[in-house]
């Protein structure tokens, strides 16, 4: 398995990844939402065997005047799932964007994946969501303590993941 970041010519393999994994087209229409608007930090694919198995983007979300990223959606193909790609595919996106310097990923997911990645709820950091969620399903993974220092609030996504159907 490879992962790289998405091509022009995965735009497709990506919808259909995301349709299968989800059994709907809204994460699908999301990730065509945030690339049409410029809002991508980053968009990996695993591929195997030449094929667009995988996908995960990161696009930016805030605390206050702080930009961070927001991880979502992350899918795997149904026939491919539990064999490691979401989690290498976390693991690789999450090591790019600390490389990059940014401070934190936050994320609205399942409570059980997420922390084996160092993922936390955001309410021990002081953050919450800007929708109404259980408190163990929305987390954050802080990549620079120094930047997070004293930061606390609301945890915002991009307009895209309230306006998307």
């Amino acid at each position: 398995m490879d992962i790289r970041e998405e091509t022009t010519a995965d735009i497709e393999a990506i919808r259909i990844v995301n349709r299968r994994a989800f059994a709907q087209d809204q994460e699908g229409n999301l990730v065509d939402a945030l690339r049409a608007n410029d809002a991508v930090l980053l968009s990996l694919v695993a591929i195997v065997n030449d094929e667009v198995v995988g996908h995960i983007m990161y696009s930016p979300a805030t605390v206050g005047e702080l930009e961070g990223a927001g991880l979502a959606p992350m899918a795997v193909l149904p026939e491919y799932q539990r064999q490691g790609i979401g989690s290498r595919l976390v693991e690789a996106g999450n090591q790019r964007l600390k490389d990059a310097g940014c401070p934190f990923i936050i994320v609205l997911g399942h409570a059980e994946f997420y922390p084996r990645f160092g993922f936390q709820p955001a309410s021990n950091y002081g953050l919450r969501c800007q929708w109404d969620v259980p408190d163990n399903v929305f987390m954050v993974l802080i990549l620079d303590s120094l930047k997070m220092e004293g930061v606390s609030g609301l945890a915002k996504y991009r307009d895209e993941f309230s306006t998307v159907t």
